[in-house]
């Protein structure tokens, strides 16, 4: 496979769940203009179509509505936005985004989003990639200053790379990172690299030989998000709003440790599996390159979106057509790089991620050739059951192919 640095060069480059709250909940539509006339229609059947999946990943019982799974599961609130040839055809908000004060999701109300955070700093290491201020193939010892990855035995053969990281293959360790409370120290980057109190995540380090395998690590991404705020010299929320969030159009979102003042008067508190709120209404991610996004469904398809109208080659805002085909090409013995990729041959290649943070949980999808996908993100633990029952749900409605992996 060519190495990026080819193709650029080529290319010149706590509240109780409460039942009778629940019953009372209600939903806002928003709609394009140009939607068929019958999208009322597969809206219903939708959202009156759940089929509950059981462990082994099968149909089990009969038909329920989005509402009555979402009670039954103590999902407070799910937002939803649906896209088919490279436009937004339907956004819903299901439920309450704060339980307490029966404040309801609608189409702006802003969530975390998890591991959503890692397909955007993948754009934004090759959007550096492309103005030529990283070497994604290179060692990243050699272009980081501050801080270096501890050499060890793992290392001698294979150094880690950029490209490694975002593709999941430089064998970091951190599958995660566990939040902090408000109340708590927030530790620095170099305290969350080093292991160091009052960080609660061991040092991150290279356990595997780069380059063999995929294992999965938000750890790797923290590492990236050092070697971006110094080639630009900037913060990463100022980075990532200049690279990636300005130029894809996406006016509800930010990376912040915090809720944003200009987002905190909609944005949907995270819930337990138990029901109940997390204390002050959501944890703090330093780790902001792994899990520090602050986003709605809608923003998240602009985000998308932007990235299949360069795999088409129809004049994107954020990486040239050669460097987003790379993206989303398989890695021998892994995925795409910043996103699961997916192509059985028949249908759609399509590119995926998944998060959870403590009290949300997310999904997106999009299908490269036809523009066409869904993004949905809950503020509940409980959310990867439903998620997988709607987009099967979705699925079925529109003729798509699967959208879970575990469907295909």
């Amino acid at each position: 496979m060519k190495t990026l640095n080819t193709v650029l060069k080529t290319t010149r480059l706590c509240v109780s769940f409460n039942l009778a709250a629940f019953c009372s909940f209600s939903f806002v539509l928003t709609c394009s203009a140009q939607q068929p006339k019958n999208e009322s229609a597969n809206i219903r059947r939708i959202e009156n179509g759940i089929i509950p999946v059981d462990g082994s990943g099968k149909d089990s019982g009969s038909t329920r509505s989005i509402l009555t799974r979402m009670h039954e599961l103590k999902i407070p609130g799910l937002s939803i936005a649906v896209f088919d040839q490279g436009r937004i055809i339907w956004t819903r908000g299901y439920g309450y985004r704060n339980l307490a004060s029966k404040h309801k999701v609608d189409a702006g109300t802003v969530f975390q989003a998890a591991s959503l955070s890692k397909p955007l700093t993948s754009v934004a290491m090759f959007e550096l990639a492309e103005r030529q201020m990283i070497r994604p193939d290179e060692d990243i010892n050699q272009q980081l200053h501050s801080w270096k990855v501890p050499d060890n035995p793992f290392t001698k053969e294979h150094q880690v790379t950029p490209e490694g990281i975002v593709c999941h293959m430089a064998g970091f360790n951190i599958h995660g990172f566990a939040g902090y409370r408000h109340r708590d120290t927030i530790p620095t980057l170099l305290q969350i690299l080093n292991g160091e109190k009052p960080a609660n995540s061991p040092p991150i380090r290279v356990v595997e030989v780069p380059g063999i395998k995929e294992s999965y690590s938000g750890g790797g991404f923290e590492v990236l998000q050092l070697l971006l705020q110094e080639v630009t010299g900037k913060p990463f929320p100022a980075l990532m709003n200049d690279l990636v969030i300005g130029p894809a159009g996406m006016r509800r979102s930010a990376f912040s440790q915090r809720i944003p003042a200009a987002l905190a008067g909609d944005f949907a508190a995270g819930y337990l599996a138990d029901g109940s709120e997390v204390p002050d209404g959501y944890d703090i991610y330093p780790g902001q390159a792994a899990a520090g996004l602050w986003t709605t469904p809608s923003d998240l398809v602009h985000f998308l979106l932007n990235l299949d109208k360069a795999y088409l080659g129809r004049s994107p805002s954020l990486l040239k057509q050669a460097t987003v085909k790379y993206m989303l090409t398989r890695v021998p013995n892994g995925g795409g790089s910043g996103f699961g990729v997916d192509h059985d041959g028949t249908a759609d290649l399509d590119f995926r991620h998944s998060g959870g943070n403590f009290g949300y949980t997310c999904y997106e999808v999009c299908f490269a050739e036809s523009g066409k996908g869904v993004v949905i993100m809950t503020n509940s633990d409980n959310g990867a059951q439903l998620m997988h029952e709607l987009v099967r749900d979705i699925a079925r409605v529109y003729g798509w192919p699967a959208m879970w992996p575990h469907d295909k």
